[in-house]
């Protein structure tokens, strides 16, 4: 559903260490860190949905082996220079963490439009029944981006990716993913805002949809899965 226009539609070696022995967390961390990323800034059913999602998107992807934050810390420790860059790039190791916190913690989705008389924001800290309660009201043939704010504990999380599957009585309609990349643990939370998106417009989509939202990332560990409402209308209060 990203794009550089708005769609019309639903939506080697550094410092002298051989890279390979920083593991896949280092390299994407260090990816990151160039484009200032890091630095600026039923059950079953549902995970087998998450899953054909992931499979649809990047059909021959699989994860790579992970390095614990720990040993990403402790590889090459003699070497300063390397340290200091690792220290500037993943920040201080966390003292342990509350290991009762959730690895990756979702916190809320904003719609944002310019044309909108303000942003509309979802607590996804609710509970399912609450969420499911929820209506975003979309004015068709707006642009808008959709805002996810999340926080990371303990570890380093790759390939974060958040999956939108659209329903409309029953049948689904559309379905998105929306690359979101990778973080390493900090007490402060981060913001992902997807590319500008065009709602379509017409009196055969205006009406009530169903979203089944996904948290995941590259291991499809489902960190928040969660069902909202969705409704096209001809301006911002139907």
């Amino acid at each position: 559903m990203s794009s550089a226009q708005p769609r019309r539609g639903w939506a080697a070696t550094m410092l002298g260490l051989d890279a390979c022995e920083l593991g896949a967390q280092l390299l994407e961390l260090l990816r990151l860190a160039l484009c200032a990323r890091v630095l600026l800034s039923s059950k079953e059913g549902a995970q087998l949905l998450a899953d054909e999602a992931l499979d649809e998107a990047l059909p021959e992807y699989r994860a790579p082996g992970r390095k614990s934050l720990q040993e990403i810390q402790q590889l090459d420790r003699d070497d300063q220079s390397l340290a200091a860059y690792k220290r500037a790039l993943l920040g201080p190791l966390p003292a342990g963490g509350d290991v009762g916190q959730p690895h990756v913690q979702v916190t809320r989705l904003t719609l944002v439009s310019e044309q909108a008389p303000g942003p509309i924001i979802m607590d996804l800290t609710a509970g399912p029944a609450a969420l499911r309660a929820q209506v975003f009201v979309l004015k068709e043939g707006v642009d808008y981006r959709v805002t996810i704010a999340f926080k990371v504990n303990r570890e380093i999380v790759s390939g974060l990716k958040c999956l939108h599957h659209i329903y409309r009585q029953g049948l689904r309609v559309d379905k998105t993913v929306h690359m979101v990349g990778s973080y390493g643990p900090s007490a402060r939370e981060y913001e992902f805002t997807t590319a500008m998106e065009a709602a379509p417009r017409g009196a055969l989509v205006r009406g009530a949809y169903v979203v089944r939202s996904f948290f995941t990332d590259d291991d499809r560990n489902e960190h928040m899965s969660w069902e909202w409402g969705l409704r096209l209308s001809q301006d911002w209060r139907s």
